[in-house]
């Protein structure tokens, strides 16, 4: 779509611009403090000492440990990291996944070949409105279950899932619940503690962050 003055993006769950002052709170490290944080003397210490801080701030953002926050490349790698690491691992209760038949691709993709692998994947479908019902999620939890890993909110729609009700759902059965919450980081208040949510995925390019970063 175009307006008098140019080209309207709209295309905002696809990606946003940075904001002014992410630039600027950036770019020190692009060119006056582009330290490895891995070197072992007093830039390197700076460098490691800035990931910390925002370590905390992110973690604060959705009232987690900052221990248990990990930084990635993206959302994409975010959400392989978490159906490759629980079909892995060997305390796993099962060989048994439940999704939505409307994730995003970083989620529906690696489903594929762990189904090559053994793994029985369970597609939710969604009503009218994009919404998974927990009643649903309740029935399809099953002894073997391993991990049930949803969207927040639908890309292509906006549908809001239901997150805390079935995150206690999850709970409840003892089975681990990931949220992949890039499409409402920064627009509504997220809380793992509340969507008893084992795993969460968020994107800052999404919210007026940057690339290359989950």
């Amino acid at each position: 779509m175009t307006s008098g003055s140019g080209p309207t993006y709209l295309d905002y769950l696809a990606t946003t611009p940075c904001l002014p002052e992410v630039v600027q709170a950036m770019l020190p490290w692009f060119t006056e403090r582009f330290w490895n944080p891995q070197s072992a003397h007093a830039a390197g210490n700076d460098a490691l000492d800035a990931i910390e801080q925002a370590r905390q701030h992110v973690a604060a953002m959705v009232n987690a440990p900052p221990r248990d926050l990990f930084f990635t490349s993206g959302a994409t790698e975010s959400n392989n990291w978490v159906l490759k690491g629980i079909a892995s691992m060997p305390t796993r209760r099962g060989p048994h996944i439940v999704t939505s038949s409307i994730e995003h691709f970083s989620i529906l993709h690696p489903c594929k070949p762990l189904e090559r692998q053994g793994f029985e994947v369970t597609y939710l479908p969604v009503d009218r409105d994009g919404l998974i019902d927990p009643s649903a999620v309740r029935k399809a939890i099953r002894r073997d279950t391993a991990l049930v890993t949803l969207t927040h909110a639908s890309n292509e729609i906006g549908a809001i899932e239901p997150a805390a009700e079935i995150g206690a759902i999850c709970r409840e059965a003892g089975v681990p619940f990931h949220l992949d919450a890039s499409n409402t980081a920064g627009t509504i208040p997220l809380d793992v503690q509340a969507f008893h949510a084992d795993l969460l995925t968020i994107s800052p390019h999404l919210y007026y962050g940057p690339k290359g970063v989950g």
